[in-house]
């Protein structure tokens, strides 16, 4: 009894040591070295791929797109978009946000709808109509053939912070009037943004709406 006794606080002692050990391992020493080296070596992705603003002051995320919306009205239950700026692409997954705002992230995901249903094709139909709307002015008509996909879909996160050049450019007529803009500078401010694809083949060229942003917002400053 006395043996089984001793060998049963042997191996108690023996657990409890072990899982000191683990816990300080890999709880404390392994997670102070990765946040250690991610400092060092990568810093700005560390810390979340923050933005900041001509101020200095923190944004948002490169990686985490944000909505451009006019405050919600009085029976309204979708805010409208506030075509001063560069509209991202559409989804359910994104918090209301202005370039000079906090925001919040209501969740993440996509529809998962199929291709052929009926719910979905009329949110993309609605969709290309107020892109068409939006965008046209008096003296530049879109096209509902212009509409490119990433103006009417969303993406599989549901966060996407980027749209193509085509819909980017799209938004230029539209932007230049509604901020009293000359159209070859904002169209110039589109391709000053314009990422091309990763080493050259990997992905599609890409806009992050929240930089083009920041920087028509200093467009318009500077304008005066």
């Amino acid at each position: 009894m006395n043996n089984s006794v001793g060998t049963t606080g042997r191996l108690l002692w023996a657990g409890l040591r072990a899982l000191l050990v683990l816990t300080v391992v890999c709880g404390v020493l392994y997670p102070l070295a990765v946040t250690g080296i991610a400092q060092v070596a990568f810093p700005g992705r560390a810390n979340g791929s923050e933005v900041t603003d001509a101020s200095g002051r923190v944004v948002g995320s490169e990686l985490i797109g944000q909505t451009y919306d006019l405050p919600l009205k009085e029976g309204e239950e979708t805010a409208a978009p506030d075509l001063k700026w560069f509209q991202p692409r559409p989804s359910n997954g994104l918090g209301s946000n202005s370039v000079n705002t906090q925001y919040s992230i209501i969740l993440s995901g996509a529809t998962n709808r199929s291709g052929d249903n009926a719910d979905l094709i009329q949110w993309v139909k609605d969709a290309k109509a107020a892109v068409v709307e939006d965008n046209s002015t008096a003296d530049y008509k879109v096209k509902p053939s212009d509409v490119p996909a990433d103006a009417v879909t969303s993406s599989g996160s549901g966060l996407d912070p980027h749209i193509s050049p085509e819909y980017a450019k799209l938004q230029v007529h539209r932007i230049a009037e509604v901020n009293e803009l000359d159209v070859k500078a904002v169209d110039k401010l589109v391709a000053d943004h314009t990422e091309g694809r990763i080493l050259g083949f990997i992905g599609e060229p890409r806009v992050n709406v929240l930089q083009l942003n920041i920087a028509l917002k200093q467009l318009v400053t500077a304008k005066g």
